[in-house]
């Protein structure tokens, strides 16, 4: 048999949790070997990335059955299926990514924002090879920064603080490793991070990080309240707040008049990824063109 599309394991991914405990990751694909007819020739495919396919498809079955809410994460690399997930299972039907679409608004809102949202009939023809590409690019990076938010609200706050020092030393504030370092204590506008803005330290940034749900919109009295903590003793006049939420459009009009840089759980992930924090990178693609100017001989 063909290795399955990463739709085709809906079902059986499904399955794998439905004794409604919280499963590992080798406990759901050990669950598919099992129950699957995979050749030798199917376990040794592998994706252009050295990758073995089968586990990859897994990979994006999981999160598309994430987003349409019908398993969640309870902890780092665990799984458990949801009620809703249960419901549809019971009902026997394949589950597509047209069904999930139809009957699911936050899968079918996710796959409205992907560059190569599904629809019944796509025209290849309508867009160049390079095109394809660069969409297949930055849905590949959508899906990732998911993944990525999932994995960052899995871990406490006190690693998400790290996290957020790691990150700023990584975009070259301070110029050097350690520059910055992460309170012994924090509260409600407290700061939870210090980092140094030049390798000399003449200047420090005060970091209030908030590991929140992605639902919460953060309002304009928190923003307040960490300006607070910039007053002083010592006045700093930089202040960063990064959170893995939402900002209110009060709390970025106020931010914006005190000079509060405001990086949401959208920008997190984005930033994650630029700077390859919490990321590995799997595969690298060249494109290549023609250079013209060799090929002159004026």
């Amino acid at each position: 048999m063909a290795v399955p599309k990463y739709h085709e394991f809906y079902n059986i991914f499904l399955e794998s949790l439905s004794d409604g405990q919280i499963h590992s990751l080798q406990d759901c694909r050990d669950y598919i070997k099992a129950h699957m007819n995979f050749t030798s020739e199917d376990l040794a495919e592998t994706i252009p990335s050295g990758s073995p396919k089968w586990i990859n498809r897994i990979g994006w079955c999981k999160t598309h059955l994430k987003v349409a809410g019908l398993i969640c994460f309870p902890s780092r690399g665990h799984y458990q299926i949801t009620d809703t997930g249960k419901n549809i299972l019971k009902e026997n039907i394949v589950i597509t990514d047209y069904v999930l679409i139809e009957r699911f608004p936050a899968f079918a809102e996710a796959k409205r924002k992907r560059p190569s949202q599904i629809i019944k009939s796509i025209d290849i023809d309508e867009d160049t090879p390079q095109e394809l590409f660069e969409k297949s690019y930055q849905e590949i990076t959508a899906e990732l920064s998911d993944e990525l938010l999932t994995s960052v609200l899995n871990m406490s706050p006190n690693f998400f603080e790290r996290l957020v020092v790691k990150l700023m030393e990584a975009m070259g504030y301070g110029g050097y490793e350690g520059a910055g370092f992460v309170t012994k204590s924090s509260g409600d506008g407290g700061v939870d991070g210090v980092i140094y803005e030049d390798k000399l330290g003449f200047n420090l940034i005060y970091i209030q990080a908030k590991r929140w749900s992605p639902d919460t919109v953060i309002s304009r009295p928190e923003i307040q309240k960490f300006m607070g903590a910039l007053a002083g003793p010592p006045k700093i006049e930089k202040g960063l707040y990064i959170t893995t939420a939402k900002f209110s459009k009060e709390a970025k009009t106020y931010a914006d008049a005190q000079h509060i840089i405001l990086v949401d759980g959208k920008k997190l992930t984005e930033l994650m990824i630029e700077f390859d924090v919490g990321v590995q990178t799997q595969k690298i693609y060249k494109i290549k063109r023609v250079d013209n100017d060799f090929f002159s001989e004026d």
